[in-house]
C-alpha cells in the first residue's frame, strides 16, 4: 500500500490480512514525524495518542469486519477523546484533562478506527479575531499547507485539511460553523462534507453556536468521505448513493463564482465536463446578500458562543475556565503568548452582546427566514446546487489575518439554515487546489453524496497529491 491508499482500499487490505492495522498506524507515526513534525514541516498534528499502536495491535488480535476496521483517524482538537487534550488550540485548555470519549468518538473506536492524535486548527475555529490567521494556534503553531509551505491550509479545520490532503492518515473528521470544512477541502485539495447541523453527535465539543455547528468528515474520495459519514451519523446508505447512477439535475449558481478569474475558468470548464457526463444542468439564479444578512449572522454567533462556549467550560472537569469572561481574563494575563498576532476583539463583543436574549430571537429568526426561504427557491426544480468555493490559498500572514475577500458566499445560507454542504477538487489553479461547493437539501445526504460521487467521477482528477514546495 501506498501513503495514498484509500480508506476503502486500506480496510479492505486489513480484513485480508495484506496488511496490519499496527502497519497502518506505525506508517502514519512515521510520515508525521517525517513531513509533518520535521521535514517539510506541515504542523498539521497538535498531539498524538501515545497508546494508538497498542490499540491497533488489539484491534488485529481481535479479527473483525467494521466499517472502519483497523484505520488510522485523527480528530480535531475541538472534540474530546481520552488520551488527547481537546484543547480548541488555546492555552487555556492545556492541562484539563480530558476524562471521556465524546459520542462521536467512541462511534469511531466501535466501528474499528485508531484515533492517532488531533489535529490543529485555528484558535477557538475562528472565532476570536476577525484578523485570526487561518491554522495558527497558541497550543499548535502553524499549520502550512501540503501544496506549497508559505500558503494558509484555510480553516478552522487547517490540520484535518493538511493532514488527509498530505497522505498522513486517509481520514480525519472535521467541524464547520460557516465554511470550517469547505475552506480546508478546497484550498488543501481533498474531500469534505459538514452534514445537516444535529444529525452527527456533539457531546464533547467545544461549542461555537448550537444552531451551526456540527462536525464531518473529510477524505481524499468521496466514497472514503461517505464511508466516514456513515459512522459518524450512525446512519447507512452513503456508499451505495455514491455508485447511484440515476439521472441528476443540478443547479448552476453563478453568484456563488469567485473573484478570482481563474478559479472561475476552472468552473466553468468543469460544468462542460458534467454536462457531457450526462449530468443536466440548470441556471439558478440567486441574488448576492445584503451585508445586513451577514451582520446578523455574526451577531447570532456571538450571542450563541456567549451562552454555548460558557456552559461547556462550566461542565468541563477540571480546574481553569469556567466562563466566555475566564478565558478573556487568561489572554489578558497571558498576552505574551495568546495575543501575539491577533487580539480577541470577537470575544469582547459576545461579552458586550450577551446570550439568548431577545435582540437575538428576533435577529436569529430574521436570519433563517432568509436562509431557508433562499434555499427552498433555489432548489426547487432541481436536486441539488453548486459553484465554486474558494479561490487558491492566500499566503499565511501571521498579524494580517485571511485574505477571504475572493471567496464565494456559497457557505453562508447553508450555514445559517443547518442544511448539508460538501466541497470536492475541481483542479489547480496558479499550482494550488481549488473546489467546488455542493449544496443539498436538509437531510439529504444520500442525495449530496450522489452528486458529489458523480461529479468526481466526471471530472476525472482521481487524487490529487501535494506538491509539498517549501
Amino acid at each position: 500500500m501506498g501513503q495514498f491508499t484509500s480508506a476503502i482500499d486500506a480496510r479492505a487490505c486489513v480484513l485480508t490480512g495484506e496488511a496490519t492495522s499496527a502497519e497502518l498506524v506505525q506508517s502514519a507515526i512515521e510520515l508525521i514525524n517525517s513531513i509533518d513534525q520535521s521535514g517539510y514541516e506541515l504542523n498539521s498534528v497538535l498531539a498524538q495518542n501515545a497508546d494508538a499502536l497498542e490499540q491497533a495491535q488489539a484491534i488485529d488480535i481481535d479479527g473483525k469486519s467494521r466499517p472502519l476496521e483497523g484505520l488510522p483517524i485523527l480528530i480535531k482538537d475541538n472534540i474530546e477523546a481520552l488520551g488527547l487534550p481537546a484543547t480548541a488550540g488555546s492555552l487555556a485548555l492545556i492541562g484539563r484533562a480530558t476524562v471521556r470519549d465524546s459520542t462521536l468518538v467512541t462511534r469511531l473506536r466501535e466501528a474499528g478506527a485508531v484515533i492517532l492524535g488531533a489535529t490543529n486548527l485555528s484558535e477557538w475555529a475562528n472565532i476570536r479575531s476577525s484578523k485570526s490567521t487561518s491554522g495558527w494556534s497558541a497550543v499548535g503553531g502553524l499549520t502550512a499547507n501540503p501544496w506549497i509551505h508559505a500558503h494558509s491550509a484555510g480553516g478552522s479545520s487547517s490540520g484535518a485539511g493538511a493532514a488527509v490532503a498530505a497522505g498522513i492518515v486517509p481520514l480525519v473528521v472535521g467541524s464547520e460553523t460557516d465554511g470550517s470544512i469547505v475552506c480546508p477541502a478546497s484550498v488543501n485539495g481533498c474531500v469534505g462534507i459538514k452534514p445537516t447541523v444535529g444529525s452527527v453527535p456533539r457531546d464533547g465539543m467545544i461549542p461555537i453556536s448550537s444552531s451551526q455547528d456540527s462536525p464531518g468528515p473529510m477524505g481524499r474520495s468521496v466514497r472514503d468521505v461517505a464511508l466516514l459519514l456513515e459512522v459518524m451519523t450512525a446512519q447507512s446508505g452513503f456508499l451505495v448513493a455514491a455508485e447511484n447512477q440515476d439521472p441528476i439535475r443540478i443547479g448552476v449558481v453563478r453568484s456563488w463564482l469567485t473573484k478570482h478569474d481563474g478559479t472561475n475558468a476552472r468552473f466553468e470548464d468543469s460544468l462542460s465536463l458534467l454536462s457531457a457526463s450526462g449530468i443536466v444542468l440548470v441556471e439558478v439564479e440567486i441574488p448576492e446578500p445584503a451585508e445586513s444578512i451577514s451582520d446578523d449572522e455574526f451577531k447570532v454567533l456571538m450571542h450563541e458562543l456567549h451562552d454555548d462556549l460558557g456552559d461547556y467550560l462550566l461542565a468541563r472537569d477540571g480546574e481553569g475556565a469556567k466562563s466566555l469572561r475566564d478565558v478573556v481574563e487568561y489572554n489578558l494575563a497571558n498576552s505574551d503568548f495568546e495575543m501575539e498576532y491577533f487580539a480577541q476583539e470577537l470575544f469582547d463583543q459576545a461579552l458586550t452582546l450577551g446570550g439568548r436574549n431577545e435582540s437575538y430571537r428576533e435577529i436569529r429568526a430574521r436570519n433563517l427566514a432568509w436562509a431557508e426561504n433562499t434555499l427552498a427557491k433555489a432548489l426547487d426544480g432541481v436536486d441539488l446546487l453548486i459553484g465554486a468555493a474558494y479561490a487558491p490559498s492566500w499566503k499565511s500572514n501571521l498579524g494580517g489575518g485571511d485574505d477571504y475577500g475572493a471567496a464565494s458566499w456559497i457557505t453562508t445560507a447553508p450555514s445559517v439554515a443547518g442544511t448539508p454542504i460538501g466541497c470536492l477538487p475541481m483542479g489547480i489553479v496558479d499550482g494550488l487546489p481549488v473546489g467546488m461547493g455542493v449544496v443539498s437539501r436538509r437531510n439529504d445526504e444520500a442525495n449530496l453524496v450522489r452528486a458529489m460521487s458523480r461529479i468526481e467521477s466526471a471530472l476525472g482528477l482521481g487524487v490529487l497529491i501535494p506538491t509539498f514546495r517549501k
